[in-house]
């Protein structure tokens, strides 16, 4: 497998991989930069904030809706404006944004966690018409927020626990019952950090340290791996014209000093295909 390099700018903390599917431009964030990132077959562009930015979703072709250290806003792609949707922990200075992702109903999941990973600051929550509704506290890092196809499951972790969960969603997108261990990883000593199903509900996680995203059935069996070539791999997102190229952000901040391409975002082709990111619905 060829280690492909989609951009070879520095990520800090790169997070957030999101493609398109209707304008096919790859979306990330360096967290630590305070930068968003795009590029597509024409070029790359990128947008500095005053604030942590962290994970997005797509209202339209030109608009998305992003969670940063303070709010959940949306952000104009063309124009650079921005209106809050809401306040998120703008209150509490100790915590910024993580992983988050949009569900199949148009809701937007997103955690939070300290900025210096203080254990049990961070929560997970869910934005759907209007409404920011707290439903997993005392996260220390939040991740793996994906959903199965058609949206029976909802997966999360938290990092510090090396176990990614699954929970049952009922007909509006919310839980339907206590979040249950699915894969545990501490055997392994590996650390689930971003994730993503494909249209077969396989889940991909990046595992952070390992330099790899792992690819694990609907029944939760390991089933293959694709190495990056940075240990700190952080987020997947399937994209490209079939959608079965597999972009991984990576993370500089903390690396080894032989990691040399630590920060710079790789695309995989894959033999799946993944799911169209799901359009966030205000």
């Amino acid at each position: 497998m060829s280690h492909l390099i989609y951009s070879d700018s520095i990520c800090q903390l790169g997070e957030g991989a999101l493609w398109h599917p209707q304008t096919h431009m790859l979306y990330w964030f360096d967290i630590l930069g305070k930068r968003l990132y795009a590029r597509d077959g024409r070029g790359q562009v990128q947008w500095d904030f005053d604030r942590m930015c962290s994970a997005a979703g797509w209202i339209d072709d030109t608009t998305l809706l992003i969670a940063s250290e303070r709010d959940l806003f949306t952000f104009d792609t063309v124009t650079g404006s921005e209106a809050i949707l809401c306040p998120l922990e703008v209150d509490n200075d100790v915590t910024r944004s993580n992983d988050g992702r949009a569900d199949p109903w148009g809701g937007f999941w997103i955690g939070t966690m300290g900025k210096k990973a203080e254990a049990g600051a961070g929560a997970i929550y869910r934005f759907y018409k209007g409404e920011l509704r707290l439903l997993y506290p005392d996260i220390t890092i939040s991740n793996a927020i994906c959903f199965a196809p058609g949206g029976a499951y909802a997966y999360f972790a938290d990092t510090t626990t090396g176990m990614i969960r699954r929970v049952m969603l009922d007909g509006e997108g919310w839980p339907a019952g206590e979040p249950e261990p699915w894969i545990d990883l501490r055997a392994e000593g590996l650390h689930p950090d971003g994730a993503v199903c494909d249209s077969q509900g396989n889940l991909w996680n990046a595992q952070y340290g390992a330099g790899r995203v792992a690819c694990y059935s609907p029944e939760g069996k390991f089933m293959t791996a694709l190495g990056v070539a940075a240990a700190q791999s952080t987020c997947p997102a399937f994209g490209g014209a079939d959608l079965s190229t597999l972009f991984v952000t990576s993370a500089a901040h903390g690396a080894a000093e032989d990691d040399r391409l630590a920060g710079v975002t790789f695309a995989l082709p894959t033999g799946f295909r993944g799911q169209a990111a799901h359009r966030v619905v205000l």
